[in-house]
């Protein structure tokens, strides 16, 4: 698999989940009034604002959300090279797949962050400017049933059932990629391993395409 088609793999993560925010923005009112029940009362959409990290967790203001911004920017910027290493490297396919999918989620937060300021006019009220302030749009919210753990559980017995975070694609993917990563990680690592055991069948474009698109079968 040519190194941009991973590329375009997080290209297409930004575009369904951009095209996702704008709608939700659009035609959604934001909170209770504008829910749309999916599956029953289990699955919904809910527009809502996050102007912090996942789960809501902020950074002090006034220049919190600018260091949360630079540092996405970074991570990604780093991301985008890590693959490009990944593919000369002849690492297998499912795993720069799935490093592909955070990535695309990784840019899609970054570009509410940076730009949903100024185009949706939603940067928080005390931000000093709208650029690198932008709140992220989410909207998939998973309604758990209010009420307790059961007492006989442990840890958490007793307790309020908490609620479960909305999210939305970018989210959704990152989680989905990082979750592929553990569960396959002993077949990608394992792989890589198994190169430096064997240098010459590593530095073969044609044996390493062959490797890449074997795994890629498998976890894909």
């Amino acid at each position: 698999m040519k190194y941009w088609k991973y590329y375009l793999v997080a290209l297409l993560v930004i575009v369904i989940d951009q095209l996702s925010k704008w709608a939700v923005h659009r035609y959604m009112p934001m909170g209770m009034p504008g829910e749309v029940p999916v599956l029953g009362d289990w699955f919904k959409l809910h527009y809502t604002l996050n102007p912090g990290m996942a789960f809501g967790v902020e950074l002090p203001a006034p220049y919190g959300k600018v260091i949360l911004t630079l540092f996405r920017l970074l991570a990604v910027t780093g991301i985008s090279c890590y693959i490009y290493r990944l593919w000369k490297q002849h690492a297998p396919s499912g795993l720069i797949f799935c490093i592909s999918l955070i990535l695309g989620g990784a840019i899609g937060n970054l570009v509410d962050s940076i730009f949903y300021g100024v185009l949706y006019d939603n940067a928080p009220f005390n931000a000093p400017t709208p650029w690198l302030h932008g709140q992220v749009i989410d909207m998939l919210f998973v309604d758990f049933p209010d009420g307790f753990f059961p007492a006989s559980w442990p840890w958490v017995g007793g307790q309020i059932i908490p609620d479960f975070p909305i999210f939305n694609i970018a989210d959704s993917c990152i989680f989905i990629g990082v979750v592929l990563i553990l569960l396959f990680q002993n077949r990608f690592y394992s792989t890589e391993e198994d190169q430096k055991a064997h240098p010459v069948a590593a530095d073969d474009p044609a044996a390493a395409q062959a490797r890449q698109d074997a795994e890629a079968s498998e976890v894909v």
